[in-house]
C-alpha cells in the first residue's frame, strides 16, 4: 500500500480539516484561513474522505473527483488537498488520526471541525480517543453555537477547553485540549449548493 501525504517536517503545525467536500466551496477556505491565522498553523490539509459513515453515500462522487474540485477552490499555497484516506481504506476519523500520530509524532497536528460537528461529536466512532490523540479546534457556525456547547462531548471535555486567547498555543498542547473559535461565520453549505439553494433563503442549510 502506497500512501502519499503532503510534505511534512518535524515541528510543522498542521491543521487537519476533514469532510466529503461535495462540493468544496468558499466556506471551507474561510474556515481554513481562519484556523491558519488564529491557531498560528503552518499548513491546513483538506482530508477528502471516502464518505461519512453517518450519512448516505450512495450518490457520493468518487473521492478523486471531489479532490480535484477541492484543489480548484482551495487556491492557497498553505492549503493542501489530499485523499490519502481512500488509500488507507479507513472509515472513521479516529483511524486516520491514529495512523498519522503513530507515524509522525514529530508533527504538531490539530483537528479542525465546525460547531455542527461538535454538536454530534459524541456519535462519532472513537470520539474520546480522538480527543485523547490530538488537540482540536471548533469553528463557530451559524445556528450551532449554543447547541455545540451544550452537547455531550463539549460537556464531557469542558475541563480541557482553552480560552480563545490561548488559541495560538493549541498545536503545542498535549491532548486533551481544545478551543472554540468565534468570529466571522460562513453560511455556505455543500448541502445547499447541491440543492441549488442560496444561504439565507428557504432551502438553505448550515451543514457541509
Amino acid at each position: 500500500m502506497i500512501v502519499r501525504l503532503p510534505p511534512l517536517a518535524p515541528g510543522l503545525r498542521v491543521g487537519l480539516y476533514g469532510g466529503s467536500f461535495n462540493p468544496a466551496h468558499a466556506g471551507h477556505r474561510h474556515v481554513s484561513r481562519l484556523a491558519l491565522r488564529r491557531l498560528a498553523l503552518d499548513r491546513v490539509w483538506w482530508l477528502v474522505s471516502p464518505g461519512n459513515p453517518l450519512k448516505d453515500r450512495s450518490h457520493l462522487p468518487e473521492t478523486a473527483a471531489r479532490a480535484v474540485g477541492a484543489r480548484a477552490v482551495a487556491a492557497d499555497p498553505r492549503i493542501a488537498v489530499t485523499d490519502f484516506e481512500a488509500a488507507l481504506g479507513v472509515r472513521y476519523t479516529v483511524e486516520t488520526l491514529s495512523w498519522l500520530t503513530d507515524r509522525h509524532p514529530e508533527v504538531r497536528f490539530v483537528w479542525i471541525m465546525g460547531a455542527d460537528s461538535l454538536a454530534t461529536f459524541h456519535r462519532w466512532g472513537g470520539w474520546r480517543t480522538i480527543a485523547a490523540r490530538m488537540p482540536f479546534a471548533v469553528i463557530d457556525r451559524p445556528g450551532y453555537t449554543l447547541r455545540a456547547m451544550a452537547s455531550p462531548a463539549a460537556r464531557a471535555l469542558a475541563t480541557s477547553r482553552l480560552d480563545e486567547i490561548a488559541a495560538p498555543t493549541l498545536a503545542g498542547r498535549a491532548p486533551p485540549a481544545w478551543v472554540f473559535l468565534h468570529g466571522p461565520r460562513s453560511s455556505l453549505s455543500s448541502t445547499a449548493l447541491r440543492a441549488g439553494a442560496v444561504p439565507g433563503r428557504p432551502g438553505a442549510t448550515n451543514r457541509d
